[in-house]
This record gives C-alpha cells, structure tokens and sequence, in this order.
C-alpha cells in the first residue's frame, strides 16, 4: 500500500471513474493500493457542485417544484411568454420567490457522498454533487502551492528577531557578525536572515548593509540551525548507552521542550528518571541561550556538590535549543560538571519517561494555549500539583517523596519545590485560573 504519497491526476481520474460504477471506497482504495480513508477524505473535499435538470425538465430545487401555484407571475421571463409558463418548468424563479424553500438530497450524507454513480441522476432536477478529477488535481495544487508560499515565521518571532539584528545592523556589523556571535539567541541560518532583510521583515534595510548592495544575489546551501553542527560526535544514543553500562549507578535526567504557540513562549522540562519529579521553566523563545541560562542558574542555585549529584548525565533530544551541549557541561573554570547525550533523531521514545509526564501538563495548560500568558510562578504551582500525585509505579509514592528519598529535602527547598496535600491536588486548567 501506497504510503506518505499524494495523490496524483491519473489516480484521481480513477476515482472519478470508479465512482460512477458504483464502487465501495473500499473496494476504490484496493484498486489503487490506498487505504480506504484515504479515497473517502479526497472525495469529501474536492467534490464540486452542478446545477443541472432532468430530461425535459429544467433545474429546480425547490421543495414546492411539483404542487408550485404560481403561474407567470413571479418570474418576468415567464410572463413575458404568450402563455405564461407554470414557474415549476421554468428554473430561474426561485430566486425572486417568497414561497421558495431548498430541497435536500438525503443520500449526500452516507457514502460515496457525490451524485457520481446515482440511479436516479438522470430524473433528479436538483443540485448535484460530483467529484471530478481534474478539478480535484488544480484544487490540490493550489493549496499545495499556498502551504509553501510565504515566511514561516510568526509576528512575535519576527520581532525578537528584529530587535536583535536591526541595532546591530545599524552599528555597522556584518549579519555574518551578528550570527556568529549570537548564535544563542538566533534560530535561523544566515541564509534566512540576508533572505528576512531583502523582504523587509527588519526595521533595518539593505542600504544599512553596504556590501549587500554592492554584489549580486548568490546563491548558498542550506545552513543548520544547530550552535555547535558536531554536537551529536561522542554523544549519541549508542554512545549514552555505553556510557550507563560502565556507571550503571549515575542517575539519569531528560530534558525536553513544552510548546504552546507556535514560536512563542515555550517550557523547558527536566525530568529526573529515578523519582519521577519534573521541573519546567518558562522561556519567552526556543532557542539555545535561554537553556544555558535556565542551567547556570541552577548551579548557582544548588552549588556544584548538589548540581553534580542530581545532573551527573543528561538525555535531550536533536533540538537546536539543546545544540551548545559544551555550554551545558561544563563551569565558568572550564570543568566538566555534567555530561550530556542525545537521542536518535524522531525518537521520543528514548526518553519515554519524560515524554509521559508531559501528559500531566497538557491535563492543565492544553495543546495549543498560549504559554506567555503564564507566570514562572504559575508554572511552579502546576508543577508542585503534578509532582504530589501519587504513581503506581512508585509504590504508590509522589515524586517529591520519591525526590526526597533519594536526594534529601535540602536539594527541594533549594528549587522552591513544595508538596500539594493530597487531597488538595488539582490537574485541571482550572488551577491557573
């Protein structure tokens, strides 16, 4: 079976034309090696619509088309005529009737939704519903070529974008220059931000770059999103997995990122896998240097013994947030105070404990929610809410209990992490509210 393929024109041609022998999508999908879902969602959202009549009958769709009283005087072409036509036969009265009610054609809501291989076509004189192939195809087109047309870039990503590119681009620096040493705090390649300046997406314009203007237009391959493009050398899935074979007693932290809209603010979690207990931290953007500082903060806050107890190795996934894994690991001295890994590339999997716990947030702040709306104070309660539910798999225990078992109270007074009554726990949007 065909599988993350479009359709294609002579495929929809077949459609049509088994559509009017009256095939099952079923039976349709089997003849194009299509799953059966698939033939049913294209006719539903490409049939196309016909006004047409019977034999020797013109269109009318109006419910009173067999008992209509009206003779010649509604419609104008019907009493200009010597003998005044019934405006059942006539078809263009409708409009200027006031007894004119639509008529509904029932079989439009079951399978195969269109009048294509309808018995009664021939007789019907109302609206009818058919789906046509080439239509279909020029339909499919254009909403293909709308999808790719355009910037994907939000407003809000636009602005922090522009309010750290535009001033420096006035001071005279290259957008080489800005890149290379905010790479941080830029989530696009240099090739994106010369193509955002050349459409006037920044406050500052071409002239304020005067070699730009100067040299025509080149072209360059794509570049990649990630600080560090070596990031993953010496720290893949195999390599994590070895790693916790030679230290099978080091504790393990995942971190991951929580969205809301689609850049905007979003969540960094971090997840220690023994005791089930999740931080999250707000970011206004998903980009690296928000990470960094969100992990020099920590250290600060715990002190290096604590900080290496709790973060002696970390598991992310492929993101560019996590791509400045030496910023991570080590301390304003240079040592090394953590190591990090990273999974496979389309591999949540790998870090499933963190990726389940995440269902206790979306229980909370749905799919969807714009995040920024949220305090960092808010998200501690939430939190606290989630890691005083009591897990099965823990024994019936919290994770702040669990927490505190393994590490001590100290390390979550230090956080600010405090425990929820158990009968007080909320895991509802209602408790941000």
């Amino acid at each position: 079976m065909n599988k993350n393929k479009h359709l294609t024109l002579d495929e929809r041609r077949q459609i049509e034309l088994l559509l009017s022998e009256r095939l099952s999508f079923k039976a349709i999908g089997e003849r194009l090696g299509r799953d059966c879902t698939t033939i049913s969602k294209e006719v539903r959202g490409h049939y196309v619509f016909e006004k047409s009549g019977s034999y020797f009958n013109s269109f009318n769709d109006c419910v009173h088309n067999k008992k209509c009283s009206h003779k010649g005087d509604v419609c104008k072409i019907c009493n200009n005529t010597a003998w005044h036509n019934r405006c059942s036969v006539c078809g263009k009265c409708m409009t200027s009737c006031k007894d004119y009610e639509k008529k509904q054609c029932f079989s439009y809501l079951k399978p195969p939704y269109v009048c294509n291989g309808c018995v009664e076509r021939r007789k019907c004189r109302l609206e009818k519903r058919f789906y046509r192939g080439i239509a279909a195809q020029k339909e499919y087109e254009v909403v293909r070529s709308e999808s790719r047309s355009g910037f994907n870039l939000t407003e809000s990503e636009r602005k922090r974008l522009d309010s750290i590119i535009s001033p420096l681009l006035k001071n005279g620096q290259s957008l080489h220059h800005i890149l290379v040493n905010n790479a941080d705090s830029i989530p696009c390649c240099e090739k994106t931000a010369y193509v955002y300046a050349d459409n006037g997406l920044f406050s500052a314009k071409n002239i304020d770059m005067p070699r730009k203007v100067r040299f025509r237009p080149r072209k360059k391959k794509s570049v990649s999103l990630k600080v560090d493009k070596a990031c993953r050398i010496g720290r893949t899935y195999e390599d994590f997995k070895l790693y916790c074979e030679s230290n099978p007693s080091v504790p393990i932290t995942e971190l991951d990122t929580v969205e809301g809209l689609r850049g905007g603010a979003v969540l960094l979690t971090i997840h220690f896998v023994r005791p089930k207990l999740q931080l999250a931290f707000l970011r206004e953007a998903n980009d690296s240097q928000s990470v960094i500082d969100i992990f020099d903060r920590l250290y600060v806050l715990l002190g290096d013994e604590n900080y290496r107890k709790i973060f002696s190795l970390c598991l992310a996934d492929n993101g560019s947030e996590f791509s400045n894994p030496t910023a991570i690991e080590t301390d304003y001295n240079g040592g090394i105070k953590t190591k990090m890994f990273y999974c496979n590339p389309s591999s949540p999997g790998q870090k499933g404990s963190c990726e389940n716990n995440h269902e206790f947030i979306r229980r909370i702040i749905p799919k969807g929610v714009d995040l920024s709306k949220y305090s960092q104070k808010q998200i501690d309660l939430m939190m606290d809410h989630i890691n005083s539910y009591s897990r099965p798999e823990l024994g019936d225990k919290t994770p702040y209990e669990a927490f505190c078992f393994y590490y001590g109270k100290e390390i979550l007074s230090r956080l600010g992490v405090r425990k929820i009554p158990s009968n007080e726990v909320i895991l509802k949007p209602s408790l941000l509210k």
